[in-house]
């Protein structure tokens, strides 16, 4: 607010834009104006008045009435000043959206990533559905679910960690394409690149194999970087990243060997595998299968070398309960995950419809939850029964909605994607 004693500049905004105003005394009369000078930032006013150019070529209303529409008790800061606290950003996200206007922009484009995701699958066929939040049993990913109890029906169920099986379901139904894009809720850690509530897109194609999958999702992720950015290269605080396919593929144990320089050798031998684990820092408890060990290791010491778009394939059977096998070696799954940016951004195979081979998957999985792996998958007995009435071979993808949003504007936390992140409670 510019004042000149009988006449004042300021500019009023809306989620529109912002427009500067002339308030002069001998227009709006005494008492508007003497009101004026008692206006504070943040406040709503509604105007009246007439457009005009001033000599800097500023478009203004020149007002002729001014009301006040809701009194602000906690004025905002001075634009000057801005909102740079991170923790008050986090938690006042409404004010933050008010004084730094970038912000609001990640959000709006937030919207149009899904819209444009939205509208790829529609136009391939795809229908979009809603499953269950509460489920019975927790199941389609690894993860420590939520638990609540419904009075009711006297039972306790658990916020979902993942779509998957009723999705699976609606296969065995007969919809040969769907897709859900809605929340998931694991009880895990807080970091950037975790929040307990995130947004998952899951899709299930009927006649299709985790190749075709990946084929698939360059296609998607090419349209949705050409309508929001368009074009195929992303600038990250760390480098451009190139979007332009084909995308690079590499087995898991060639992406071990290559950013970290371990023989070959060692990845066949469990022992030696520990052995090389620990010298190199990686967490074990020392109990783990060879499977596992050489997972740690990659999620430890390569991920974060993964910057430019990357399919890592042939992930162990052990680690992938509802994956199908590979005809010609069983031990390891016709599965991939795309990793851009050094984050992990979808996960997707050719999905297990074998439910003899699912039983075991599942019973092997319980095994692990009674040794005391929390995250490990229970049971499913009514999955398997639908599995029983037969489906048809499908590939399976979930594409984590937050680090998309994260890649396409730039941004290193997930906390800068989430409207209201979860955080502790504020001390008082």
């Amino acid at each position: 607010m510019r004042s000149f004693g009988k006449a004042a500049f300021s500019h009023i905004q809306d989620h529109a834009g912002r427009i500067q105003i002339y308030v002069k005394k001998e227009i709006v009369g005494e008492d508007s104006y003497s009101l004026f000078k008692k206006i504070d930032i943040g406040d709503f006013i509604g105007i009246e008045g007439i457009l005009f150019r001033t000599k800097t070529g500023e478009l203004t209303v020149e007002v002729e009435k001014l009301s006040l529409l809701s009194k602000s008790l906690r004025p905002l800061p001075e634009k000057w000043h801005g909102l740079s606290d991170i923790e008050i950003r986090y938690r006042q996200r409404y004010v933050d959206l008010i004084v730094n206007p970038e912000v609001k922009n990640v959000f709006i484009l937030r919207s149009k990533i899904i819209k444009a995701i939205r509208e790829f699958l529609d136009n391939h066929g795809f229908l979009e559905v809603e499953t269950p939040m509460m489920q019975p049993i927790p199941g389609g990913a690894t993860a420590r679910p939520f638990k609540t109890h419904h009075n009711a029906l006297g039972i306790d169920l658990y916020l979902r960690i993942a779509p998957e099986l009723y999705l699976k379901r609606l296969i065995v139904g007969g919809f040969n394409r769907v897709y859900e894009i809605n929340r998931n809720f694991r009880n895990e850690g807080i970091s950037i690149k975790h929040n307990p509530e995130f947004t998952m897109l899951e899709f299930y194609m009927a006649y299709a194999t985790y190749n075709d999958l990946m084929d698939f999702t360059e296609k998607m992720f090419i349209s949705v970087a050409d309508k929001i950015i368009g074009g195929l290269k992303i600038t990250t605080e760390q480098t451009e990243l190139d979007m332009t396919p084909p995308w690079d593929r590499l087995t898991l144990k060639d992406a071990v060997i290559k950013y970290t320089n371990i023989e070959a050798k060692i990845l066949e031998d469990r022992t030696l595998a520990l052995e090389w684990a620990k010298s190199e820092g990686v967490p074990l408890k020392g109990d783990e299968s060879l499977a596992k060990i050489t997972l740690e290791i990659f999620e430890k010491k390569v991920e974060e070398h993964l910057l430019k778009p990357t399919f890592i394939t042939d992930y162990p059977t052990e680690v992938s309960p509802l994956a199908r096998r590979k005809d010609d070696a069983p031990e390891i799954t016709e599965r991939f995950e795309l990793f851009i940016g050094g984050m992990e951004i979808a996960n997707a195979f050719s999905e297990l419809i074998d439910p003899e081979d699912q039983r075991e998957r599942f019973l092997a999985q319980e095994t692990e939850r009674a040794g005391g792996d929390e995250e490990a998958h229970k049971m499913d007995e009514d999955f398997i029964r639908a599995l029983e009435h037969g489906m048809p071979p499908t590939g399976g993808e979930g594409i984590g909605i937050d680090r998309l949003v994260m890649l396409f504007t730039g941004q290193s936390s997930i906390r800068d994607v989430i409207l209201f992140p979860h955080m502790r409670p504020e001390a008082r």
